[in-house]
Order: C-alpha cells, then structure tokens, then sequence
C-alpha cells in the first residue's frame, strides 16, 4: 500500500518538476500539480484504504476497557450523574416560551 503511494508521489512530483522547469509552466502552477494531483488525492485514498486498521484498533481499545470497567467499577462508589447527588431530576424547571406567529 505503502509502495503505491510513494510510486504516485514520485509521479505527482516529476510532473510538477516539468511544470516548473517548462517554458510555459510556472512554480505556482508546479505547487498546485503536486498538490491536487499528488498529495491530495493520495492521502484520501490512504484515509479510506487505513479505515479497517482504525475500526480494529478501536474495537480492542474498547474491550481492554470494557475488561479493565469491571474492576474499576468495583472500587469506585456508586455516584449517580446529578450534580446534587439524587437520582430525580432538578426541581423549578422553566416553562417554554411560545413564539409570536
């Protein structure tokens, strides 16, 4: 994968070479040919060709934590997730205010 890249690279960049070294061709023409015809497009093809690698990656990352969750569940106490500490929700909510039609 890694060879297909550097290969497409290496072409992007001699491209843009003679762009930059031709009579008609300029440096700033040369930078935009490596880079919407060499390094754009090859990193999004990298992107989506590492896709499985990250999914597996995160998928092990989540059940070392799910493995270590029991453990640590255990030595935590129980705190519910209401900044007052009960499990109710807060009290003297705000009534919705209509719009004008």
């Amino acid at each position: 994968m890694y060879l297909v890249a550097i290969a497409w690279l290496y072409v992007a960049l001699m491209m843009a070479l003679a762009e930059a070294t031709s009579t008609q061709g300029t440096v700033l023409g040369a930078i935009f040919t490596f880079l919407l015809y060499g390094a754009l497009p090859i990193s999004i093809v990298m992107y989506v060709m590492a896709t499985p690698a990250r999914r597996e990656a995160r998928r092990r990352a989540e059940a070392a934590q799910a493995q270590a969750a029991p453990a640590d569940a255990a030595a935590a106490p129980a705190t519910s997730a209401q900044p007052d500490g009960s499990d109710h929700a807060a009290a003297g909510g705000f009534a919705a205010e209509r719009k004008e039609p």
